[in-house]
Order: structure tokens, then C-alpha cells, then sequence
């Protein structure tokens, strides 16, 4: 099919980025082409709208083909939502902020197929139908699940904090039921004291928030403790994989950078020691 016939899945949740594993798929498909078809599905205003296959549209372009092979299949909104949410979550390098709003766009879904659910309401409790389901084929668990989705209530800013691994998912969780404004009155906090607030600060500030006691200065006042949490030194994805075969797990790089860490240790002790 001719890539100008294709468009984009409404609110497509995830970006197409040109990294390392872009040039990756643009390369192999110069010399084998597209082996696995895009899925798409007909569209009432003409062409066709992508379900799966964005990045290969995309690599296709930068590899100078006027075509790529595809699936057409009749789906609904709600089983269009679903394959395109589960055929990206697959991908390695997902943003906090994509597969937030990846689940949150496959919850709607299910729910508007009749399952009962309702993972925003609580973190901690029984969990419906819909949230397992969700869960299903990720390395995910339900209440997983139920933190991620309610990072779509942060505001940009916190979910720009949250996918560059400066806040950790459990935090932001606790700020998403800061309500907006108070949120970018916390950021401005967080940016004049320059600290990110831990698990023990963001509990409060919700506490106060629900309470209908959070303002400027007992926000001020907590983000101004000395933090007792140990500090943590956070290496992207991207800055270490260039050094490892594209084949390797991230549990395998882990446990590389350890030993050759200890490796390292041992041999400084020895060397003081002479």
C-alpha cells in the first residue's frame, strides 16, 4: 500500500523517536524490507489509519520505499485501541508518560466493551477485571498498572520529571492527587529548593492537599527538609546500551555493570594497600 494512504492512530500515546534502534529498523529494512506488515483499518474520511506499524511507516520514509506491506482489518475503536496499546507496550525505552497513557486509553476501552473497573479510585485493594486484564502479557502487576495510569493527572512538567528517572513512580503517584494548581505552585517549590520530593514529602503534600491545608508555605516547609533518603546516581538506557549486544536483557547488563563494578572496587583496594 502506498505510504501516503496511511495516517496516524488519534492520540497515538507513543512517539516515534530517530535513535540507535530507529537506524536499526531503517538499515535492516534497506536490506530485507518490511517482514512484518503494518496493521491498519479503513478510514471513513479515506485511507487508512495505523492500528501497529507507525515506527515502520516512519522507517520506511527515511528509507526512500513509497510503500509498505500491510494488514487491513475491520476493528472497532475499542479493538483498535486495544491492538495498538498492546503491540507497542512489547517495545523496549517506553516513557513513564506513554505507557500511562497507553493503559489508560486500553482501560476506557474495556470499559466501554462492558468490563467492570475502576483502577484511578485506590492503590491498595481489590483488583477488578479490568486492571488483570490489562496487566496480561506485561512484566506489569495490577497496582502497577493503577500507579501508571494515574500519572496521566500529572501535570506535563511532573511527567517530564517522571520519564527523565528524576521522580520515582510511587511519588508521583502520590502528587497526581495534588490538584493542578497546586501542582505547578509545587513545582515552582521543587525548582527554587531545588529537591524532588520522596515518597515520605509527596505522602504529606496530598495528606494537606486532601485536607484542604496545602498552600505556599507548608509546601515550602517540607520541601526545605534535609532528605535522609540515600542518594541515587541514575544512568539512562541510551547512555549504557551502546555498549552492549542489542541481544542482552536488561537484567544481563545489570548484572555485567555489577561485576565489572566489584572488579574495579577490588583492584582500588589492592591498590591502596601496597
Amino acid at each position: 500500500m502506498p505510504i501516503t494512504e496511511l495516517y496516524p492512530f488519534p492520540s497515538h500515546p507513543f512517539k516515534v523517536r530517530s535513535d540507535e534502534s530507529m537506524q536499526a529498523t531503517i538499515e535492516s529494512i534497506k536490506a530485507y524490507g518490511v517482514l512484518v506488515p503494518a496493521i491498519v483499518r479503513p478510514r471513513k474520511e479515506g485511507g487508512y489509519e495505523i492500528i501497529a506499524g507507525h515506527r515502520r511507516k516512519y522507517a520506511c520514509e527515511q528509507a526512500g520505499l513509497k510503500t509498505i506491506p500491510v494488514i487491513v482489518r475491520d476493528l472497532d475503536d475499542n479493538e483498535a485501541t486495544i491492538i495498538m496499546v498492546d503491540s507497542n507496550l512489547q517495545r523496549e525505552n517506553i516513557l513513564p508518560s506513554e505507557r500511562a497513557q497507553a493503559y489508560k486509553m486500553k482501560l476506557e476501552a474495556i470499559k466501554r466493551q462492558g468490563e467492570r473497573g475502576d483502577l484511578t479510585s485506590c492503590q491498595v485493594g481489590t483488583r477488578s477485571r479490568s486492571d488483570e486484564k490489562i496487566a496480561e502479557g506485561t512484566s506489569e502487576s495490577a497496582r502497577t498498572v493503577q500507579r501508571y495510569i494515574r500519572l496521566t493527572e500529572l501535570i506535563p512538567a511532573f511527567q517530564e520529571l517522571v520519564d527523565d528517572r528524576k521522580m520515582g513512580l510511587t511519588p508521583a503517584y502520590e502528587i497526581s492527587f495534588l490538584k493542578p494548581k497546586e501542582q505547578e505552585l509545587l513545582m515552582v517549590t521543587i525548582e527554587s529548593e531545588q529537591a524532588i520530593p520522596s515518597l515520605s514529602q509527596a505522602q504529606r503534600l496530598k495528606k494537606l492537599s486532601q485536607e484542604g491545608k496545602l498552600n505556599e508555605d507548608n509546601m515550602l516547609n517540607i520541601m526545605s527538609e534535609t532528605k535522609k533518603d540515600v542518594e541515587r546516581i541514575m544512568l539512562s538506557g541510551e547512555v549504557i546500551r551502546k555498549y552492549f549486544p542489542r541481544s542482552y536483557s536488561p537484567k544481563r547488563i545489570e548484572e555485567i555493570i555489577l561485576k565489572l563494578i566489584e572488579t574495579w572496587y577490588k583492584k582500588r583496594q589492592q591498590e591502596h594497600s601496597r
